[in-house]
C-alpha cells in the first residue's frame, strides 16, 4: 500500500486518490479582495441608509397600538418595541401623542392571536412546545392623513418550550411574545424606512 501521494493526489483510506487540494496564494488574494468589498451585502443596512420617507417627516407619533385579542398587553410589548427600535437605528423625533407636534403617526392593530402545540410529551400527554403566530395591521400616515407606508396583514411567528416540571412551572409565553415583538418591530422599522 502507498503512503504518499500520486501526481499531487492524496490516497484516501480506500485506496482511491482524492483531487489535490488548491490553496490560492497570496497574489490572487490581493488580486480578489477589493471585488468582495465591492459585492453587495446580505441585506441588512445600518441606521443612516437613504429612507424612503418625505424629508419633512422628522417626529412619528407612535402611540399605543390597539389590541383585538384576549392576550394580555401584547399591544404594550409590540408598541415598545417599535418605539425602541425607531429610536435605536434612526434619528427620528418619537412621540407617544399624535399631536400637532408629529409630522407622521404609526398606527397598529393585534388583530389575532393562536397558540398551538408543535409537540407532546409522551410521559404526560401534555404539550411540549407551542407555537404562538400574531396577526397585526399597521399604517403609517403623514399630518394629512396620506399614507405614507402600510401592510394590513404582517403575520409573526414564534415557537417556545414548555417546562414539564410543574413545581418550577412559569409561563413561557411571555418570553415568546417579547421575541416575536423584537422581530416584528426590526421588520416593520426596515420596512418602512427602505420602502418595502
Amino acid at each position: 500500500m502507498k503512503t504518499g501521494s500520486v501526481w499531487g493526489r492524496t490516497p484516501r483510506p480506500d485506496g482511491r486518490s482524492e483531487a489535490p487540494q488548491r490553496r490560492l496564494g497570496p497574489a490572487i488574494l490581493r488580486a480578489v479582495a477589493p471585488l468582495l468589498l465591492l459585492a453587495p451585502g446580505c441585506g441588512y443596512h445600518t441606521a443612516g441608509h437613504v429612507t424612503q420617507l418625505p424629508e419633512n417627516v422628522k417626529t412619528i407619533a407612535v402611540p399605543g397600538f390597539k389590541n383585538e385579542t384576549s392576550t394580555y398587553r401584547i399591544e404594550q410589548m409590540l408598541t415598545a418595541s417599535v418605539v425602541r427600535e425607531f429610536t435605536t437605528r434612526t434619528r427620528y423625533r418619537i412621540l407617544s401623542d399624535p399631536g400637532e407636534e408629529a409630522d407622521a403617526t404609526l398606527r397598529g392593530t393585534v388583530l389575532s392571536t393562536t397558540a398551538s402545540p408543535l409537540a407532546y410529551d409522551t410521559s404526560s400527554g401534555r404539550a411540549a412546545s407551542v407555537l404562538v403566530v400574531v396577526s397585526m395591521r399597521v399604517t403609517l400616515s403623514d399630518r394629512q392623513g396620506k399614507v405614507l407606508y402600510q401592510n394590513p396583514a404582517y403575520l409573526f411567528r414564534e415557537q417556545y418550550e414548555v417546562s414539564q416540571d410543574l413545581q418550577s412551572f412559569f409561563e413561557e409565553d411571555s418570553p415568546a411574545f417579547r421575541r416575536l415583538s423584537q422581530d416584528f418591530a426590526r421588520t416593520l422599522v426596515s420596512n418602512i424606512l427602505e420602502g418595502f
